[in-house]
């Protein structure tokens, strides 16, 4: 399957400005690394291994719920947010779900202005 040529083109253009504003291309890992710190406003000179993932996992499950993939359920007393799964992505193959995800986050920055 062929990327979208419009979704390539604004996801790029997405890249270059993230590049602009931090000085180097950001990868989709560090994507949703900024969405999740953004989302919880957790922000530590040190970050584990651990808090990356699950820094990504709110990024993801923000994301999807756009479509209701996810539901968030509650925000603990560290005020971390915590999601269900409601929609299966396993009959979606992984390009689809990556592109579904750039979608999302192509979406995400819109909606923040940036």
């Amino acid at each position: 399957m062929f990327v979208d040529s419009d979704l390539q083109q604004r996801w790029w253009n997405l890249e270059a400005k993230l590049a602009e504003r931090f000085g180097k291309k950001p990868d989709m890992e560090a994507i949703l690394f900024l969405i999740g710190m953004q989302e919880t406003g957790f922000i530590k000179q040190k970050i584990t291994k651990e808090q990356k993932q699950d820094l990504m996992h709110v990024a993801v499950c923000t994301l999807l719920s756009e479509s209701g993939y996810y539901e968030l359920t509650h925000t603990d007393k560290d005020g971390w947010p915590h999601f269900k799964q409601v929609k299966d992505l396993s009959g979606i193959s992984l390009i689809e779900q990556e592109n579904l995800l750039k979608d999302h986050i192509l979406f995400y920055f819109e909606k923040q202005e940036f």
